[in-house]
């Protein structure tokens, strides 16, 4: 049996990517896996709370951040674990970007890839992210460390039918949570030169906002609005409003300066709209197939020059083929493949 690790994500109220990965791999493990929750110190099952007993050949599968402060006793449990553990490790973004990141996520970030180096397996969510973990725990200077593979992730957007793209006149839009690290206002800036030289695109911006960072990238937003009318920021949207805008978009914009994997990207793609996206070693990854263009991180000049071309009739048409046409994983395609990791290492159920 598999029990799979829903502490977080059962009670969570936002779409995160974190929370995405999380509920779309359970549904696709199905009768695999056994959702499971950590209270009081123990694992629990069922919505009563009974406790869980492991035995020696399941597996306890978790996607989501811990440590010992969120967890009390967790650190106990790995140190004497009487069943197999695996996790699905996304990023190290905290560890070297912690002025862009959340502070609690900040101090749990070294106490949690430490946890992890206790598991019998760890499944990164990309190649980028899988030399991340390896180096800190080279960097540690750790003898021993579990085998880390990196896994890919599924591009069906929440259970969406594979689609070509859409009849356009959406302009741009960008998906993400409001904060500096998903680098909105840096787009809004570069689409502003285009705008000012008579570019004819909406930019539209759908995202929660980062409660700890997010404000002045809000009010940043909203002030340039009033500038610049074909810039739209939708705080709140519901399933169907975010359908139409896909739907509607030239491509979508992901300006993002550090990633583990990069959902928005896949999921665009899915929907069959380009994505114009940060030249990142993960969005490398999943951009190599075609359907992407990738500017460099921050670099003004070459987005101004990269949208312009992908607001162009004949490159914009050339990127929604390439994106229709490539093969692109599901994630009952990622639970398969976490299912081989696993039954490798001997997993029973």
């Amino acid at each position: 049996m598999i029990y799979f690790d829903t502490t977080n994500t059962r009670r969570a109220r936002h779409h995160s990517g974190l929370v995405r990965v999380s509920r779309r791999l359970l549904s696709a493990l199905g009768g695999a896996a056994r959702p499971v929750f950590w209270k009081n110190g123990r694992w629990h099952a069922g919505d009563d709370g009974e406790s869980t007993g492991f035995a020696a050949d399941d597996w306890l599968l978790t996607a989501e951040l811990f440590s010992e402060e969120e967890r009390p006793g967790i650190t106990v449990f790995f140190a004497g674990k009487s069943v197999r553990t695996a996790a699905v490790f996304h990023d190290a973004i905290p560890f070297r970007l912690p002025d862009v990141t959340w502070p609690k996520s900040v101090s749990r970030q070294v106490p949690y890839m430490e946890l992890l180096a206790h598991c019998d397996r760890v499944l990164a969510v990309s190649a980028a992210s899988r030399e991340e973990l390896a180096g800190f725990w080279r960097w540690q200077g750790r003898s021993r460390a579990p085998e880390v593979t990196a896994i890919t992730l599924g591009a069906d957007f929440d259970g969406a039918e594979r689609s070509a793209a859409g009849a356009g006149g959406g302009g741009l839009l960008c998906v993400g949570i409001l904060e500096p690290r998903k680098n909105q206002l840096f787009l809004a800036k570069v689409c502003a030169e285009l705008w000012r030289a008579g570019a004819d695109f909406d930019l539209h911006v759908v995202g929660r906002v980062n409660p700890h960072f997010g404000k002045p990238v809000e009010r940043e937003l909203r002030r340039l609005q009033r500038e610049f009318p074909r810039l739209n920021y939708h705080a709140a949207i519901g399933d169907e409003e975010l359908a139409e805008l896909y739907a509607r978009a030239h491509a979508t914009v992901f300006p993002t300066i550090a990633e583990g994997c990069g959902l928005p990207l896949l999921e665009s793609l899915w929907r069959g709209v380009p994505c114009v996206a940060s030249d990142l070693p993960s969005l490398r990854e999943n951009a190599a197939g075609g359907g992407c263009v990738l500017p460099p991180v921050n670099d003004h000049t070459a987005w101004v020059a990269a949208l312009g071309r992908v607001l162009a009739d004949d490159m914009r048409n050339k990127l929604a083929a390439e994106a229709a046409g490539r093969a692109l994983p599901r994630w009952s395609d990622t639970a398969a493949e976490i299912m081989a990791v696993l039954r490798a290492n001997g997993a029973g159920g």
